[in-house]
């Protein structure tokens, strides 16, 4: 039977993990800047500044362009949420570090997003602020979880959101959606590979521990959704579009991931383990 770990035990254990990939997140992310990604000279002023204000005609995006970067934008924008949720579990050293690198690069993504369909008047402007002010005033909330439930969710949602942009720019016919997107996708893709590495070190540490909670998160995942101003939430409108379809998660989301783990060829289970392996069989490639 393996010893089970506190998460103060764990946050000190992994440190030095940490750092190490905060090391190199830094030295292999790319740095590029939301403004090189906008149309700048495509902006006018709307009424309340002397110009007109949104017209559907205005609007050049096909419909699948329009869903993606709306429910993007407004999913991105709930940052305060998700930096508090992520956050608060990662207080300490290298650790608080990584969530400010990972809260600056995501809250770019919203900039960029934002600043892209108020300029080029791809959406109703009025519409997207009174979704983004519901969505925000609802917030977003996890039940309690501990240090290795944090990781093991957090890899999963960055490797959805990964999968939701890169789909976006196959998906789309405008050249600087599928440009955005692309971008977007390969912050998110690197932030996985983050996350993932940390979960790597924690089944080398604590085994059971750690394979318990990844069956848990895949048991309970949810990427975040939003509700649209047509009553229908972002879940149904990503699907219809092709974009991401949650049916699809435990190919696309899950199976790599647990591939990358070695979760199904590993002989350091105990009990735990190999009772949580068993729950994840259904994914086993």
């Amino acid at each position: 039977m393996h010893n089970v770990l506190a998460d103060r035990d764990l946050l000190e254990s992994l440190a030095a993990e940490v750092e190490d990939n905060l090391t190199r997140h830094i030295a292999v992310a790319a740095e590029w800047q939301p403004h090189d990604y906008v149309p700048w000279d495509s902006g006018r002023n709307f009424q309340a500044m002397g110009g007109i204000d949104w017209e559907p005609s205005q609007s050049e995006l096909s419909e699948v362009s329009k869903t993606a970067l709306t429910v993007g934008v407004l999913i991105a924008d709930n940052l305060p949420s998700y930096h508090r949720e992520l956050g608060k579990y990662l207080r300490t050293g290298p650790w608080w570090r990584w969530v400010g690198r990972w809260t600056a690069e995501e809250n770019r993504h919203e900039i960029l997003i934002r600043n892209f369909l108020m300029v080029t008047r791809a959406v109703d402007p009025i519409a997207l602020e009174r979704m983004r002010m519901a969505a925000m005033t609802a917030s977003f909330n996890r039940p309690g979880m501990h240090l290795l439930d944090v990781l093991a969710v957090a890899a999963f949602e960055e490797a959805a959101a990964g999968i939701r942009h890169r789909n976006t720019a196959r998906l789309t016919d405008d050249v600087m959606v599928t440009s955005i997107s692309e971008r977007l996708a390969a912050d998110d893709e690197l932030q996985a590979v983050f996350f993932a590495n940390l979960i790597s070190a924690a089944l080398d540490l604590a085994p059971d521990q750690t394979m318990r909670a990844i069956a848990d998160r895949i048991a309970d995942f949810q990427v975040p959704v939003i509700e649209l101003a047509d009553g229908r939430t972002s879940d149904q409108v990503l699907a219809e579009a092709g974009i991401y379809d949650r049916a699809q998660e435990p190919e696309l989301v899950f199976a790599p991931l647990l591939e990358q783990w070695q979760v199904f060829t590993r002989t350091d289970l105990g009990e735990t383990g190999e009772l949580a392996r068993a729950e994840l069989a259904y994914l086993r490639r």
